[in-house]
Order: structure tokens, then C-alpha cells, then sequence
């Protein structure tokens, strides 16, 4: 096992990586939409923090030797199932190969985030 580490996509905000690496395959934790260079979620609405997630788990991914293209699932956690549509708009760029995918609502993400996601992908 090999755990994933880069400059270019958020640190850790716990007692976790932000990826590893078992075998063939990459297991992100999840990402929500700070920006790596300020540390700050500046990002206000659901498509402008679904993209910064996106570019942060690009990020975590090319660190590992793999991309968007290569994954096989996401777990996708929005504070507002209202807000499914909008995510679905920005996500559909983003993952063009159609992985398998969860997208549930939940009570609360951390930092007061609107979305966050995780991803396990093909090395």
C-alpha cells in the first residue's frame, strides 16, 4: 500500500491521506472545494465548488499516475438534493466515461461545503 501525496490539491484537514494505493487501483478520500493555493473555499455556488472539487480530485488523481477517465466509482455528498441537477451538469464534464455513482444528500459536509467527492479509480 502506498499512500498519495500532492501540493496541488488540498491537504488532509484530519487524520487521513488523501489518497492510497492498493495494487492497481486508487482510493481518494473525499474532496471538497478549497482551493490548495489559499486554503479558503472560495467557491459560492454549487457548479463553481463542484468544479474546484473536480480540479482537486484531477489533482489527487495525477498524483497517483491516473485520471478522470480511469474511474470506476464515485461517491458524490451534496448538502442539497435540490442542488442534483446543477452538480450533474458540472460532474458530466468532468467524468465522461460514466463510473458507476453514488450521490446522496446528507445533514453536513465539512467546512459548510455544498458537495464533496470521492473517487476509487484505475491505475
Amino acid at each position: 500500500m502506498k499512500t498519495v501525496v500532492t501540493e496541488n490539491a488540498p491537504k488532509a484537514i484530519g487524520p487521513y491521506s488523501q489518497a492510497k494505493i492498493v495494487g492497481n487501483l486508487v482510493y481518494t478520500s473525499g474532496q471538497i472545494p478549497i482551493n490548495h493555493k489559499t486554503g479558503t473555499i472560495e467557491a459560492k455556488t454549487i457548479e463553481e465548488q463542484t468544479e474546484q472539487v473536480c480540479k482537486n480530485l484531477a489533482e489527487v488523481l495525477k498524483a497517483a499516475n491516473t485520471n478522470l477517465d480511469k474511474v470506476i466509482k464515485t461517491t458524490c455528498f451534496l448538502a442539497e438534493i435540490a442542488d442534483f441537477a446543477a452538480f450533474n451538469a458540472v460532474y458530466a464534464k468532468y467524468f465522461t466515461t460514466a463510473p458507476a455513482r453514488s450521490c446522496v444528500a446528507v445533514k453536513d459536509i465539512p467546512k459548510g461545503c455544498l458537495v464533496e467527492i470521492e473517487c476509487i479509480a484505475l491505475i
